[in-house]
């Protein structure tokens, strides 16, 4: 995606991704950031009525109406289709741009931030994050202060900056405590409970999950709801505790169903899974793994589909048919040469290789 707006440059420090392997420099820049900006972010209300705001001009509620179209559209493709999202908030942000309203840039950003964040463009993901930040400040708004906060902590966590990622995620839940914001104070618990897991303090994070659970369901939160159950569900299969993994990600994948969220609904499968396949469950896993490819065809979304082929080439596999999944292994390289991605084309080619020169 080449397209990128101009905007005039906000008075702000700028998150030096470029510097990632330094974390002190990197928790310094954060410390000036949060003196400087104050982050934003949308919640799980609907977005166009976070937006709606009424307009003198004729032209101006024309262009509202037409921009909070886009970000709604934006959203709906969040869920693995993070090249349309981009497309949908560029053009938001240039009408939301137009008619001056910096709330709803903010918002337009933090979605932004995500995409970029999932196609991997982290430079973009870092302008996106920036100027929500900028734009957090000028609002005042303590709710999206918490989630962009949020978002930050995620950011530097996926970068394996764990002392940045902590120190942000620890301020927005101060944040969120001191101002009593329950939604705000369920996703901070939840993100540090990643943390936590990421440093292999499973018992703590399982204990902030469900924390995290019980401010999610009071806010009747879904997405998060289910985010947290998986999230859940990996750190007692990370402890070995079978039987609350499959709880887990069952709640998980029963919640995020009703709901349309293809995201949590696919994490939850392949964390079945794995708990499945790992106790010689493999009827099960079977049948998993057919829901899977099916979601992954009404999605239309070839990498989804990509990831099923491998994970029947790695089930048959392991229960010894090689025939069966070197096809299943055959058909996942050909999707990666379809999707131009190189390096897991090798990756499916070696795991290829390497299969029949073990049997």
């Amino acid at each position: 995606m080449k397209q990128r707006l101009v905007f005039p440059r906000q008075k702000v420090g700028l998150i030096c991704l470029g510097a990632i392997s330094r974390p002190q420099i990197l928790l310094q820049s954060f410390l000036l950031l949060t003196f400087l900006l104050s982050p934003v972010a949308a919640g799980a209300v609907d977005i166009t009525q976070q937006l709606h705001r009424p307009l003198n001009s004729s032209v101006g509620r024309q262009s509202r109406d037409e921009a909070d179209s886009l970000l709604s559209i934006g959203e709906q493709y969040a869920s693995g289709y993070a090249d349309k999202t981009i497309v949908s908030c560029l053009q938001a942000l240039e009408l939301y741009h137009s008619i001056g309203d910096l709330k709803a840039q903010g918002l337009t950003y933090n979605l932004l931030a995500k995409a970029y964040v999932q196609l991997g463009s982290l430079r973009e993901a870092e302008d996106a994050l920036r100027r929500g930040l900028a734009i957090a400040r000028d609002t005042q708004d303590f709710q999206s202060e918490i989630f962009m906060l949020n978002n930050i902590s995620t950011f530097f966590l996926q970068q394996g900056e764990f002392v940045v990622a902590g120190k942000i995620v620890e301020d927005a839940l101060a944040i969120a405590q001191g101002v009593k914001n329950i939604e705000g104070e369920g996703l901070s618990l939840s993100n540090l409970g990643l943390l936590t897991a990421k440093l292999g303090d499973y018992n703590k994070a399982i204990k902030l999950y469900e924390n995290a659970l019980i401010f999610r369901r009071q806010t009747g939160d879904a997405i998060g709801e289910a985010n947290t159950l998986n999230n859940l569900g990996d750190a007692y299969l990370a402890s070995g505790n079978y039987q609350d993994t499959v709880s887990s990600y069952q709640g998980a994948m029963q919640i995020a169903k009703t709901n349309r969220d293809r995201t949590n609904q696919l994490r939850a499968i392949d964390g079945l899974l794995t708990a499945y396949t790992a106790v010689g469950r493999y009827e099960r896993a079977f049948d998993l793994l057919e829901q899977r490819l099916a979601l992954a065809n009404e999605l239309q979304n070839l990498r989804e589909e990509l990831k099923s082929f491998e994970s029947y080439a790695q089930l048959y596999k392991q229960q010894g048919n090689y025939l069966t999944a070197r096809n299943f292994y055959e058909r996942a390289i050909i999707l990666a040469r379809t999707l131009e991605d190189s390096k897991q084309e090798v990756q499916l080619q070696n795991q290829l290789t390497k299969m029949f020169q073990r049997k």
